[in-house]
């Protein structure tokens, strides 16, 4: 990648743009948001994440920011996967509870709590997860697609109140504590989205 270029994040989500902007580090260029960049909110953005991977929904929000920016663009899908549920929520991880619970609990408290609803009674081989990410880049000319994983289990219930999402309840299980627990440094060292983050920065600066 050129210096000098603007890169646009697909996510209205602050928590991720700030997460990535510290990850990607490429010299001359810059991270802006969709709301920084002045793209305003469609209802068409509701139906791009609606594929079987992560990989596929990172890509069709990649390309469908990019043409209706013009800036090269990255987009990322990510991830809780339970095995003791079927490799779920997967895809679904954003929106997993019902939407009277997040109504009623917010969005992040009412997915740990129905995570816990869900795997109660499950016996612990079952608790082994991991957090998946896929980020795709798309300027028009190139396109790019990297992944990242991070093995754990879940918990017994939330501990710690850093980080956000799920991270209360994911336990990596060389440090014995969960996302929510460890310093933000730790976790993003060790991360999913670090993981593919570091990947394309790899990338872009070979580019």
């Amino acid at each position: 990648m050129n210096p000098d270029r603007t890169l646009l994040v697909a996510t209205r989500s602050r928590h991720k743009l700030l997460e990535l902007r510290e990850l990607i580090d490429v010299p001359g260029v810059q991270l802006v948001s969709l709301d920084e960049a002045g793209i305003p909110e469609e209802a068409a953005e509701a139906d791009l994440e609606v594929y079987d991977s992560f990989a596929e929904n990172a890509r069709a929000k990649a390309v469908y920011f990019h043409r209706r920016s013009g800036l090269p663009t990255i987009a990322d899908d990510s991830g809780l996967c339970v095995d003791g549920l079927d490799g779920g929520p997967g895809v679904r991880t954003r929106r997993f509870a019902p939407e009277d619970m997040a109504e009623r609990y917010g969005r992040d408290e009412a997915n740990n709590f129905y995570l816990l609803q869900r795997m109660r009674g499950l016996p612990e081989e079952g608790r082994g997860a991991r957090y998946r990410c896929a980020i795709a880049y798309e300027d028009g000319e190139r396109s790019l697609l990297v992944e990242g994983t991070v093995e754990g289990r879940i918990a017994d219930a939330p501990r710690g109140d850093g980080g956000f999402g799920y991270d209360p309840l994911f336990v990596v299980p060389e440090y014995g504590k969960t996302f929510g627990e460890l310093p933000g440094d730790v976790k993003a060292r060790l991360s999913h989205r670090s993981r593919a983050a570091r990947a394309l920065t790899t990338a872009l600066r070979e580019a």
